[in-house]
């Protein structure tokens, strides 16, 4: 028999760490993305202005589901919508039901109007949400698969009252952001006066369909009124010759238009009349509008109008309606385009630093009691070192940082170093807070944008 062969030593056995596979990471899904702890300040900031501005025009928040039935979708928006036909994220679950992620709100408000019997509540009924919508679209800046609106409505109320006030919010919106902006105003008119122009619009295109892009052939038998809409360049220069709504509009129509206006005029919001203004969604009559930011329409950052028909037709008393929704990314993109100062969250005002074990156990309750006191107060109590945890205090600009070390703890006392000058002074521990107070009270409030 042979002799065994033994491994030679310059190539030793793979050791069982090399055999086991590399992990691959997670990565987001395409479309979607996370909001860091640096966006914060941005996005709080609109959201804060949303609920205060709605408190103030009295609307009351509502949130529905992020998952509602498809055919709720398919019934208010459209069955022949880009919105149904190509962005909804639908399923069927283990129950065997059809459902959706929800990409708009209005739909489900609806839906919870009908269902809640808000028809019995004091009319209007005046609602707000907040919170994050799904569309399968095409990812590119500033739109994404999962994404934030606020919206607010008013149903129950037919008067053209209604729309001016929530153009007004929508206005009073971006004052309060600090962004100029455009409001656009159309009217898409109603059952009545709506097929006469649609007719108009089909024989104008018609005699122009081999020039139309792949999704305006579709649209000129299915949605003809989404050719207005189109991004396509050249199609965008066929509208500007297409026939205009506001000609067909019947009486009542164009009444409620003109008083619409005419309340516009007598607050003296600026408005820009665009006759080729229509909205993507099947359930709109009568007023929509659109409010343009720096890209002028590119990508509306907020829009709406009124849905008069569609509570009716979802199976609800006949309940006239009106609405708008923006997106926070678009806003936000739009707040650093213009460089937008914004509030900075609030600093702390007491840094705690502490050396040693002992030490940091009476820190910990330190923190406690001070933040039960209504102080802010922040730490780094897994750093050793003063140099290190002074760094931090700087980097925060405390007004005071607390020193507890193992001197303090045998003496009872701490040390209050003043930010601002350098200068400590030893304070009984018994004491410290209400020293504190006293401090914090002396100094002007920081204003910081």
């Amino acid at each position: 028999m042979p002799p065994e062969k033994k491994p030679s030593p310059e190539t030793p056995p793979v050791s069982d760490q090399a055999k086991v596979k590399k992990i691959t990471p997670p990565q987001l899904v395409r479309g979607m993305h996370d909001i860091l702890p640096p966006e914060w300040p941005w996005w709080s900031f609109v959201m804060e202005e949303v609920a205060d501005l709605a408190q103030t025009y009295s609307f009351q928040r509502l949130e529905t589901p992020s998952l509602e039935k498809t055919n709720l979708f398919t019934r208010a928006i459209g069955a022949s919508t880009d919105v149904v036909e190509k962005e909804m994220y639908s399923f069927v679950d283990q129950s065997a039901d059809h459902l959706s992620l929800r990409p708009e709100y209005t739909a489900g408000i609806a839906r919870a109007f009908i269902e809640h019997g808000m028809h019995t509540w004091p009319q209007p009924v005046k609602l707000f949400s907040l919170g994050s919508l799904w569309r399968h679209e095409r990812p590119q800046a500033g739109r994404y698969r999962q994404f934030w609106q606020f919206d607010f409505e008013i149903l129950g109320e037919s008067s053209a009252t209604a729309d001016c006030q929530l153009i007004l919010v929508a206005a009073a919106l971006f004052e309060s952001l600090h962004l100029p902006v455009t409001v656009q105003i159309n009217s898409v008119g109603c059952p009545v006066c709506r097929p006469a122009y649609k007719q108009a619009l089909q024989d104008y295109y018609r005699t122009k369909r081999s020039v139309l892009c792949e999704d305006c052939k579709r649209r000129l038998t299915k949605n003809p009124l989404r050719l207005l809409d189109c991004k396509e360049e050249a199609d965008r220069e066929l509208a500007l010759q297409a026939p205009q709504l506001v000609d067909f509009l019947c009486e009542q129509c164009k009444e409620h238009f003109v008083r619409l206006l005419e309340y516009l005029d007598e607050v003296e919001l600026a408005y820009q009349l665009n006759p080729y203004l229509v909205r993507g969604l099947d359930y709109y009559t009568r007023t929509v509008f659109e409010v343009w930011g720096a890209d002028e329409g590119k990508s509306a950052l907020a829009a709406g109008g009124r849905y008069d028909n569609l509570i009716a037709e979802l199976g609800g008393q006949n309940t006239p309606a009106v609405g708008f929704a923006g997106g926070i990314e678009r806003v936000v993109a739009e707040l650093k385009t213009r460089q937008v100062g914004i509030p900075l969250p609030p600093a702390p005002d007491i840094f705690l630093a502490c050396l040693g074990e002992m030490a940091r156990k009476k820190a910990i309750r330190l923190f406690e009691d001070l933040r039960r006191q209504g102080i802010k107060v922040a730490e780094s109590f897994t750093k050793d070192g003063l140099k290190n945890q002074l760094e931090i205090a700087n980097r925060l600009k405390v007004k005071f940082t607390l020193v507890i070390g193992q001197k303090e703890l045998s003496d009872g006392t701490i040390i209050v170093r003043d930010m601002e000058n350098g200068i400590q002074e030893i304070v009984d521990s018994n004491k410290v807070i209400e020293e504190i107070q006293k401090r914090l009270a002396s100094r002007e409030p920081d204003t910081l944008a």
